[in-house]
């Protein structure tokens, strides 16, 4: 009868050997990436899996090497740079064995501006996110072609420039890299000798999951307050084998939740029509109850560090901007239009804030703390 394996001092085993090569930004990105390994060994415990994305604005920064190393200590890892949507369905399928561990390096490639939507390799990763989702796709020739639903649900880690769409992103834990400075060093990383040893850590990260298989598919741990919602389900895999590990390794986990959550929402601009609510609540519509729209065009167009200006290559316009916010409702139920202005004894088309104050309770997130005031000259105008 061999010893039972001590489950915290192997996620130790596997954090040194992430140290040894990989250079993350915070200790919570080494507490999350060895965690994240297990967790692709016990897929079948949880609801949902969290993608883990290496993300930088320039290359060098050692997006690349991070999957290496965890290539080594997974199940099943299958590259997946240029594999097709088609390819992909079948690989989780099972179809050569075995459901892979899939790692998309250059993910900016993929979802880059000059990459195109690539919407089924989206689809692909998204519904993978959830256990028992499958995509639907027609095989077969010509009319004898049939329904088919394919099996997506996968560990996934991805590496690229930039950032992910949305979708992705929410779903994600996300390490964002950077340069090595000087006085950072790692070692050599040399495929001949360390996939081996890489391999051996997997072996028993396997042997270990079977052990704690059945204690971590009734687990629901306690999550860090503030912790919910969407972010709860990207972290309470991690959390749980934490807590199935043991030592110190339940509260590392729990403190690297918050860091890496509150860094992602600090990162985190929402969708584009978020942005556009969030930015005439906290910077256009301060302290005003209704602003003409050239007005609102003017200020947002103005504004730094926001897209308004050159959004999809021209400023904002009327146009856009009504498309927009149509999209919403007022607290009535009423989509959110354009209304009459008087001002300076013309009548002008313009927004009420009203009409924008539902959405803004609703999607954006929580004001300053200490609102600016109106800029001179924006007081109120009938």
């Amino acid at each position: 009868m061999t010893d039972p394996i001590d489950g915290a001092a192997l996620l130790d085993e596997v954090e040194a050997f992430h140290r040894r090569f990989n250079v993350f930004p915070t200790e919570a990105a080494f507490v999350a990436v060895a965690l994240w390994d297990a967790h692709a060994h016990l897929l079948d415990a949880f609801d949902s899996t969290p993608r883990l994305a290496f993300l930088s604005p320039e290359p060098g920064s050692g997006k690349s090497r991070a999957l290496e190393v965890v290539e080594t200590l997974v199940p099943r890892s299958m590259a997946a740079v240029d594999a097709s949507a088609a390819a992909l369905f079948r690989s989780v399928s099972g179809v050569d064995g075995g459901r892979p561990t899939i790692l998309f390096d250059e993910i900016d490639t993929i979802f880059g501006p000059k990459a195109g939507e690539n919407e089924q390799l989206r689809g692909f990763i998204n519904a993978g996110h959830t256990r028992g989702r499958v995509m639907y796709r027609c095989v077969g020739d010509g009319a004898n072609q049939q329904v088919q639903g394919f099996p997506s649900y996968c560990a996934v880690a991805v590496a690229g420039l930039g950032s992910l769409p949305d979708t992705i992103l929410t779903r994600s834990v996300i390490i964002r890299m950077r340069r090595r400075a000087r006085n950072e060093k790692v070692e050599q990383f040399r495929t001949r000798i360390h996939v081996r040893e890489g391999n051996q850590l997997r072996d028993q990260l396997a042997k270990w999951a079977e052990t704690v298989q059945e204690q971590v598919t009734d687990a629901f741990p306690e999550m860090p307050d503030g912790v919910a919602d969407r972010p709860a389900d990207v972290w309470e895999p991690l959390v749980a084998i934490a807590d199935a590990a043991g030592g110190d390794w339940p509260r590392r986990a729990r403190e690297a939740c918050l860091t890496l959550v509150k860094a992602s929402q600090a990162n985190d601009k929402g969708s584009i029509g978020i942005r556009l609510l969030t930015d005439l609540r906290d910077h256009v519509m301060i302290g005003i109850d209704r602003l003409p729209t050239v007005a609102i065009l003017d200020r947002l167009n103005a504004l730094d560090d926001a897209p308004w200006a050159d959004f999809n290559g021209k400023p904002l316009d009327s146009r856009r901007l009504s498309r927009m916010l149509s999209e919403y409702v007022t607290a009535d139920g009423d989509p959110v239009a354009s209304r009459n202005i008087k001002t300076g004894g013309s009548v002008l088309k313009g927004y009420y804030a009203t009409d924008l104050h539902d959405a803004w309770q609703r999607y954006c997130p929580p004001p300053p703390e200490s609102p600016l005031l109106p800029l001179p000259g924006t007081e109120n105008t009938d």
